[in-house]
């Protein structure tokens, strides 16, 4: 069983039996938290929409906490602390009870795979298949070939639960990354993200024909603050 609680935009709260992964936090409430449990942060690049330095105040005190840093924020970005963890793309670092892999994103940073206490998750971050109206056509082919090329290293894991951007600003393409990820790697469950707030995007993916094999796994979120309870079978939001 996994809890999962939307904060805002990118931003995820994973609670596991002993641990709390925390991902890409940059504004929104969350839930109580339980001392006891590993406390895992994660930052996937400098981008202010997915960088706060406000988590080295909030979770600082606790004892078995690690701040999982991209490298693109260091050392200039993060404070002289031995609980951060610098990383870069392309490996893979024992973290606490985990391990955690990483992959090169094609805007800035990484994008995360974590294997805790059995399940294996998978935050985005800015790795997605951007494809911009008025970029010349060589930029959005390089796009799509390093988007896709990334995705292809996943395509042995079986992951629990993914979190991929979906973002409206791409117009008619701002579903493809996730397309191309669920077509091409198992995840029981995906997480859109990256929408601004625009909540009618869940609409919008229910109507496309290209999602139907997989439509019954996406998560629909209506709200920030938004906690999920996922478990074999069921899903259900709280």
């Amino acid at each position: 069983m996994m809890k999962v609680t939307y904060l805002e935009h990118s931003g995820f709260l994973v609670e596991l039996e002993d641990s709390c992964l925390l991902f890409d936090y940059y504004r929104g409430e969350l839930p109580g938290l339980d001392p006891d449990k590993k406390m895992l942060v994660f930052v996937s690049h400098a981008h202010y929409d997915h960088y706060n330095r406000k988590i080295f105040d909030m979770f600082g005190g606790r004892p078995d906490v690690r701040f999982i840093i991209s490298s693109d924020i260091y050392p200039a970005g993060l404070p002289d602390r031995e609980d951060i963890i610098s990383v870069g793309p392309g490996e893979e670092y024992p973290v606490l009870d985990a391990s955690v892999r990483t992959l090169r994103s094609n805007d800035e940073g990484v994008a995360f795979v974590v294997h805790c206490e059995g399940k294996t998750i998978y935050h985005a971050g800015d790795l997605n298949w951007w494809h911009w109206k008025g970029e010349p056509e060589a930029f959005n082919v390089m796009m799509r070939r390093s988007y896709q090329s990334q995705i292809n290293k996943l395509q042995n894991e079986k992951i629990d639960v993914a979190f991929v951007p979906v973002d409206p600003r791409l117009g008619e393409q701002y579903f493809w990354g996730l397309d191309c990820f669920m077509k091409r790697v198992w995840s029981r469950w995906v997480f859109p993200m990256h929408f601004w707030g625009n909540y009618e995007i869940f609409d919008r993916l229910a109507l496309e024909k290209s999602t139907e094999e997989y439509r019954d796994r996406i998560v629909k979120i209506e709200r920030a603050g938004q906690t999920f309870v996922l478990q074999e079978p069921e899903r259900k939001g709280e």
